[in-house]
């Protein structure tokens, strides 16, 4: 007798099994097991729940046997029965026809035919095996892709519920959260989905996978399909920063010297990282050499603009980054965005000033440094220069350094010392106040406000717009999109090659040519206009 929706009643049950475990690829004993554990639900509707009951599949017979265990008791005693009316004791005479080596007090199993059961039965079984085949699939699945986590998963939008996108990856369903997507992204049903898995999750509906598209994960893994020395492991990417769908910064170092890891991932004509970006909707994508020295890696990811100087607290893991004048806006990029992903891609924490806010503050601070008694202006720049920027540093220091320092007797240092320590408290303590020129607090270095960026951004990317504008056949859209890029002169367009310029001020190759063609030209009018002057 067959249980399985499907197979009629000569087939061999061991042909039903091997059909079901490969359609459902699964383990046989998944199967086997689900069979008897329908064949025991099935005997219970008839023994009742509390009956000693087994079924186990016999390989040989080719049949799932049922088993009722009743207790051996001496001839001539009372049969006992159960709340269902079947029997759970055997006289020792009948029992020893079944088992002759058994004795009274055994458990002795006897063989129940599952044809009693009925259709009611089979058709309750049939349910308990199709929920044990489904139990198991979706066992199988989540174990399947649980190893799966980390990995780039390809498949066809099914639905949207809620702005959540629905995938379907075949053996199931995966979701890509709202918080995951790409900025500015659309998908419609059926189109094409790539997106990197996050985690997996057990529900009652059956495994579901988490897939994310704004992970920095799913950018390593791009740049892995794409670029062979990431994948042979002689390139590797160190860090990665995202903004999803505007930005993005990679730190990529070689094990090989003579293999350049920015060219590895850039490819012949930027092939490679186009390649990525085009799957990533156009997002931009800086890619920089790692460095072991972190103040080396931090001018590296600020990148395009040029650091001056860095000036690094490893107490409070920050760093102070000077930059030229009109370097500032490049630094800091649009809404603040370039130095959010340079500190994101390094771990610091970034404070990026001009080199006039620094001799501003600079000028600050010697001028309260030398307002201690027993020191001058001279002192006061050997000590800013030494790194003493408050008086409570001053006041820290001994007697005998300070002495080699300023070239001071001890006696005279220790002088200086006292006449900075109680100045450092009456600032503290409110007894006298902070100079219109410098403060304490300005010593502290306190990011430059919100408003002042934006006011400096705005101004210098007006400024270098209308320079641009200037150029025949540049319109101001495409000005704006230079602006953006962080070029900043018309020389720096020319010293890229078109690619590099399509590629970071989002223009078709047509375009970027024509601008490279027009800042040329504007570039030796210049000179001829000079040259008759």
């Amino acid at each position: 007798m067959s249980f399985l929706e499907g197979t009629g009643e000569g087939s061999k049950l061991s042909d039903v099994i091997s059909v079901v475990s490969k359609d459902k690829n699964l383990d046989k004993a998944v199967i086997i097991d689900a069979l008897e554990q329908a064949i025991l639900h099935a005997a219970r509707r008839d023994f009742g729940t509390n009956a000693d009951l087994e079924a186990t599949y016999n390989e040989e017979m080719d049949e799932i046997e049922l088993f009722q265990f009743r207790n051996v008791v001496a001839d001539d005693s009372t049969a006992e029965e159960d709340g269902n009316g079947n029997e759970t004791e055997i006289e020792l005479t009948d029992a020893k026809k079944l088992d002759p080596d058994t004795e009274i007090g055994d458990a002795l199993g006897i063989k129940i035919n599952t044809a009693r059961f009925g259709r009611i039965a089979a058709q309750s079984a049939k349910q308990i095996i199709v929920q044990k085949v489904r139990d198991a699939e979706r066992a199988q699945v989540f174990e399947e892709f649980k190893e799966r986590v980390g990995e780039i998963l390809s498949g066809h939008v099914r639905r949207l519920e809620r702005n959540d996108i629905i995938v379907d990856l075949g053996r199931v369903e995966a979701v890509v959260p709202v918080r995951e997507q790409m900025q500015g992204e659309r998908f419609r049903p059926k189109d094409r989905i790539q997106g990197y898995v996050v985690e997996i999750k057990r529900s009652s509906r059956g495994p579901q996978v988490v897939m994310s598209r704004a992970h920095p994960g799913f950018l390593i893994r791009l740049f892995e399909q794409h670029v062979t020395e990431i994948y042979d492991g002689i390139v590797s990417i160190e860090s990665a920063a995202r903004d999803a769908g505007l930005r993005s910064k990679i730190a990529v170092y070689s094990r090989d010297s003579s293999v350049d890891p920015v060219g590895a991932c850039v490819g012949m004509k930027g092939a490679r990282v186009q390649a990525v970006v085009q799957e990533m909707n156009g997002e931009k994508i800086d890619i920089v050499p790692w460095d072991k020295d972190p103040a080396k890696l931090v001018c590296n990811a600020l990148a395009p603009a040029v650091v001056s100087k860095v000036i690094v607290d490893e107490e409070r893991h920050a760093m102070e980054v000077i930059v030229a004048e009109d370097q500032l806006s490049l630094a800091i990029g649009k809404r603040g965005q370039n130095v959010r992903l340079a500190a994101q891609l390094t771990g610091w924490r970034l404070d990026i000033k001009s080199e006039a806010k620094l001799e501003e503050q600079l000028a600050g601070v010697k001028s309260v440094l030398a307002s201690v008694e027993g020191l001058g202006d001279m002192h006061a720049g050997i000590l800013v220069h030494e790194g003493i920027k408050t008086l409570a540093e001053l006041a820290e220091v001994s007697p005998r350094a300070l002495g080699r320092l300023l070239n001071l007797d001890e006696s005279d240092a220790e002088k200086v010392l006292q006449a900075a320590a109680e100045k450092a408290k009456e600032l503290e303590t409110g007894v006298i106040q902070d100079t219109d020129e410098y403060s304490a607090e300005d010593a502290a270095a306190a990011p430059i406000p919100e408003e002042t960026i934006n006011k400096v951004e705005d101004d210098i990317r007006k400024d270098r717009i209308e320079v641009f504008m200037k150029l025949k056949g540049v319109g101001e859209a495409t000005a704006h999109a230079l602006a953006d890029a962080g070029y900043g002169t018309i020389g720096d367009i020319i010293a890229d090659s078109a690619d590099e310029v399509a590629q970071k001020a989002d223009l078709s190759l047509g375009i970027a040519r024509t601008v490279q063609i027009a800042a040329d030209r504007y570039l030796q009018e210049q000179l001829v206009a000079e040259d008759k002057t």
